[in-house]
């Protein structure tokens, strides 16, 4: 893949810990700073000893106030890397671009294929590419027909309806197992687990997730008992979890990935019981929340829930207390077809949400660009890139991915 010029880059501003960066012009300069009154910590030059009136500045806020505008931007996308592309594919958009996070898809057979993919995408991190930032690691490994690790090294997680046939300490035991198993691999995230609820009326109606056995049950308090146990045992084992789809795909008929009608829930409201397993995950410390592209009209009358400012910061942020990272389902799905590239991301960012999940990895670059030509035009929305960056920087230093984080990535 070759990068394209960042023709609409060079003339981008942005708003950086509180300082205005300018992005350098095409003769390749480097990017400058807009006096500040008081200097800005970076990676070589060490901070000011903090009077007693004064918060040292975090992990996550100083490898923030390190990176380049472009560096930050990339923090925000996470590609896809199918298991027939070459393993080098995503080198340009990891070094020249500066995209931060990776899923894999497409079904890796055998964990040998998939350690050496992430060694050599961990080998591609550095000042330079992504400001020495560490790279999320993702994929789909909750169980049943979703599981994009197979073969020799993994074992296939039986679906979400058979694992509520366990106990919960069991299940959180079996998902430290497959939590394993990720790790040694280099993946750090498993898109996981399924909090939606499926009402016994709908059952195998429910295409996204009915059909497929993928919901723990038709009560939300069992969704919220063993998504929780499967969260754990994630967790126990170092793999950050995305629980998803919030606020719920469990009443819609069709597939939000293959369909555009047919995605509305007519039911779910601000008090909807079906959103208790989301509470649950976030009170648990889920990691990620996934957002869902399906379409709630009590909730919001205009947009898909990924886009929605009232369900993302109203009703997510807010009403429900979440502050860490909000990631979009894969934006390709047929439901967001009239949405350009580059919309998808803005409007994820606008909503409140942080991370953009694209598996077409060629529309990395019009997002990246989009991201940086409204952040330029509109300081509020600078702001919000701002609040994402370090949302998404705060999660890597749990996950000891930043160079300052105390904690081991390995």
């Amino acid at each position: 893949m070759t990068s394209r010029p960042r023709s609409a880059r060079a003339r981008t501003a942005l708003a950086v810990g509180g300082v205005l960066v300018t992005v350098a012009g095409c003769s390749g300069g480097e990017p400058t700073a807009a006096p500040s009154a008081s200097p800005v910590p970076s990676s070589s030059t060490p901070s000011a000893t903090p009077t007693p009136s004064e918060t040292p500045a975090s992990c996550a806020e100083l490898t923030g106030e390190a990176l380049s505008p472009d560096q930050r931007l990339g923090q925000l996308l996470m590609v896809g890397l199918d298991t027939n592309a070459s393993r080098s594919s995503l080198d340009d958009l990891v070094t020249d671009e500066h995209v931060g996070n990776v899923i894999y898809l497409g079904g890796w057979e055998g964990a040998a294929k998939v350690a050496r993919t992430s060694t050599h995408l961990n080998d591609l991190v550095s000042t330079k590419a992504t400001g020495d930032v560490g790279l999320m690691i993702a994929a789909d490994q909750e169980g049943g027909i979703v599981h994009q690790l197979r073969g020799d090294g993994f074992t296939r997680p039986p679906k979400a309806l058979d694992q509520a046939e366990l106990e919960p300490a069991a299940l959180t035991k079996d998902a430290s197992g497959w939590a394993r198993e990720m790790k040694a691999v280099g993946v750090n995230v498993n898109l996981a687990p399924v909090a939606d609820t499926v009402p016994k009326d709908i059952g195998r109606a429910n295409e996204p997730i009915g059909r497929w056995g993928r919901q723990y049950g038709s009560d939300p308090k069992t969704v919220a008992t063993y998504s929780v146990a499967f969260l754990r045992g994630m967790l126990d084992e170092g793999v950050e979890g995305a629980v998803k789809h919030f606020p719920g795909l469990g009443r819609v008929r069709n597939n939000t990935d293959f369909s555009s009608s047919g995605i509305t829930d007519d039911v779910a409201t601000a008090d909807d019981p079906f959103l208790e397993p989301f509470r649950a995950n976030i009170e648990a410390g889920v990691g990620l929340v996934m957002m869902s592209s399906a379409r709630y009209p009590k909730l919001d009358a205009k947009n898909p829930a990924m886009f929605s400012e009232r369900i993302v910061t109203g009703l997510l942020r807010e009403d429900l207390g979440y502050d860490g990272v909000v990631i979009t389902d894969d934006v390709n799905a047929e439901a967001l077809r009239d949405v350009p590239p580059g919309d998808r991301a803005t409007r994820l960012v606008d909503a409140g949400g942080d991370v953009v999940l694209t598996g077409k990895a060629s529309d990395a670059d019009e997002m990246i660009e989009a991201l940086a030509e409204k952040a330029s035009a509109e300081p509020e929305f600078a702001d919000k890139v701002d609040a994402s960056v370090q949302r998404v920087l705060a999660l890597k230093d749990r996950m000891g991915l930043l160079p300052c984080s105390a904690g081991d990535a390995n």
